[in-house]
């Protein structure tokens, strides 16, 4: 099975790019999704979350606080090492469960799957890859997508992007950039993707 690592800053369109891949039977890890299910309460991730932040990132009902979370690490002096910290507790736990759902993938003879990872070279989780792809946009329309998605202030919202590696690096790191500016042809950009990686499409 080929493993393809997917990253891009927030507001690229990974999960829109993500959704056709699949049309051509690229299968997908949202890891986003699977922080959200293992950050549940209680869980030894949100236990060692706690142990670094805080109670005050836990709700009433034992649950992770995100907005409390998310101020704690993209807000105040401290954002960067909070930041740092946050992706070293977190990614371990993402990292066992992608690893777990890779290898259903491959039992079930599935022939390429996507890891999506916003921070995919930073987490490490490219030395799961055989190959690697941005996602890039317009910093504009970027915000744009955010903020329509998210209803959080241009500030926050910038302070998400510059959080995150540039595209001119993440160009630099992947072997396939896919522009998602709203205007280039998506499935032909994929559809080259798909053929210069070797894979056969459904």
């Amino acid at each position: 099975m080929i493993v393809i690592g997917l990253c891009g800053s927030s507001g690229s369109g990974k999960g829109y790019v993500c959704d056709i891949f699949k049309k051509y039977g690229v299968e997908y890890i949202d890891t986003d999704k699977v922080y959200q299910k293992i950050a549940v309460g209680g869980s030894p991730c949100v236990r060692e979350l706690c142990n670094f932040f805080g109670d005050e990132i836990i709700n009433s009902d034992g649950s992770l606080n995100r907005k409390m979370l998310s101020k704690r690490v993209f807000e105040g002096d401290n954002a960067a090492q909070h930041l740092k910290m946050l992706n070293r507790i977190t990614h371990k736990y993402i990292r066992e469960d992608v690893v777990r759902i890779l290898s259903e993938f491959e039992r079930s003879g599935v022939k390429a799957a996507i890891i999506d990872a916003p921070v995919l070279f930073e987490s490490g989780f490219d030395s799961l890859c055989h190959v690697t792809v941005c996602v890039t946009a317009p910093r504009d329309l970027k915000l744009q997508r955010i903020l329509e998605r998210d209803k959080i202030t241009r500030h926050k919202a910038e302070a998400r992007i510059d959080s995150q590696l540039p595209d001119i690096r993440l160009r630099e790191l992947c072997d396939y950039e896919i522009v998602n500016d709203g205007e280039s042809n998506l499935d032909g950009e994929i559809i080259k993707v798909i053929r210069g990686i070797g894979i056969e499409e459904q």
